[in-house]
């Protein structure tokens, strides 16, 4: 999907949806690594990585609302919204691939890469090439200005702000051709709801954008959030420097207290698990099959609530946790002929049909 400055609506749901795959790009990768883990084990780093998949459940939500409110349709159930891992975000960023991995340093590296702080100086700076070259920074008005890519996720979603600071300024508050009945609000939203926005107008739409940016996509790159909350990136750096960061540290040197990982205590599943890894008949191959039924209901559940039926989010609960327990049978299993590795699930969402 190629993009491109944001200069019409069109432009901007384009943006949004990507926005929307995005988010969910990064959930299997953290529920697979938060899978892997042995019960009981690990409570401090369990506790890291399940806070942040819950805050892209949330920004998922919110670029849905933002989409909504512009006019546009959230579709999580798509052809090709969800990816086949390993794959690259859909912002553009060419220099490292995602995937359904154990928990383990690599996979954490892998982590601060999709949450690292953005670097750009300016709006001019943002874009970058992906001509098979060194990264190559671009101006505004370029050939390449067709197929815009960007450094990292903070840096997508300042172009969808300044997107709708543009539209806003040339359409008023046409622009919030929405039905508002289609917002999901703090009475929906199944994580308690404090940080939900309900997106109307220019300002409600700035405010989602800034839940997002702060809590781990932010421009700024700070440690800490306006809510006192630690940003993605620094979370996750916790798990390697064996620390919390509390308040007045310095990025890269926490002083709190000391936080324990067992990199060991770790079921060693298949990387990058797909449906074709599990050809055999039996319990494993029906688990998995479950699995990826159950995670494109989950999908098709949250498209309805996204279009008018913000209900439907608090019976998602359940499905996620059936989701959790189906994964939970499936990692202990090793996989057949590959000794020393076990099964994973997969996040198709939708799995094929065979023809007799």
């Amino acid at each position: 999907m190629n993009l491109r400055r944001i200069a019409t609506v069109e432009d901007l749901h384009q943006y949004l949806y990507v926005a929307m795959q995005l988010e969910h790009a990064t959930i299997p990768p953290y529920l697979t690594a938060l899978y892997s883990m042995h019960p009981t084990v690990n409570a401090d780093a369990y506790r890291v990585i399940r806070v942040v998949a819950v805050e892209e459940m949330l920004h998922l939500t919110l670029a849905a609302n933002i989409l909504n409110a512009v006019g546009g349709t959230p579709d999580l159930s798509a052809n090709g919204f969800v990816p086949a891992y390993p794959a690259r975000l859909p912002d553009g960023e060419d220099d490292f691939e995602v995937g359904t991995r154990a928990f383990s340093r690599d996979t954490i590296e892998t982590f601060l890469k999709i949450e690292r702080p953005a670097v750009a100086g300016g709006d001019d700076s943002r874009f970058v090439s992906r001509d098979g070259s060194a990264r190559a920074l671009l101006p505004a008005v370029d050939a390449h200005e067709d197929d815009l890519h960007f450094f990292s996720i903070g840096e997508f979603y300042a172009e969808i702000g300044e997107g709708l600071e543009r539209l806003h300024h040339e359409m008023g508050e046409d622009l919030f051709c929405g039905d508002p009945a289609r917002q999901v609000g703090p009475a929906y939203y199944y994580s308690g709801g404090a940080a939900i926005v309900e997106v109307t107008d220019a300002s409600s739409a700035a405010a989602a954008m800034r839940v997002i940016s702060e809590q781990g996509e932010g421009l700024g790159g700070g440690i800490f959030d306006e809510e006192g909350e630690l940003a993605h990136y620094y979370r996750f750096q916790q798990l390697l420097l064996g620390r919390h960061y509390q308040p007045g540290d310095e990025a890269g040197s926490p002083t709190g207290p000391a936080l324990d990982v067992d990199w060991d205590a770790v079921y060693p599943v298949v990387p990058d698990s797909a449906l074709d890894h599990y050809t055999e008949p039996g319990e494993l191959q029906d688990a998995v099959t479950a699995f990826s039924r159950a995670y494109g209901d989950f999908l098709t559940r949250l498209t309805e609530a996204f279009n008018g039926r913000p209900d439907l989010l608090l019976p998602a609960v359940v499905d996620m946790f059936h989701i959790k327990d189906l994964a939970s049978q499936i990692v202990r299993n090793p996989m057949p002929g590959r000794p020393g590795v076990n099964a994973a699930p997969v996040f198709r969402g939708l799995v094929p049909v065979e023809v007799a």
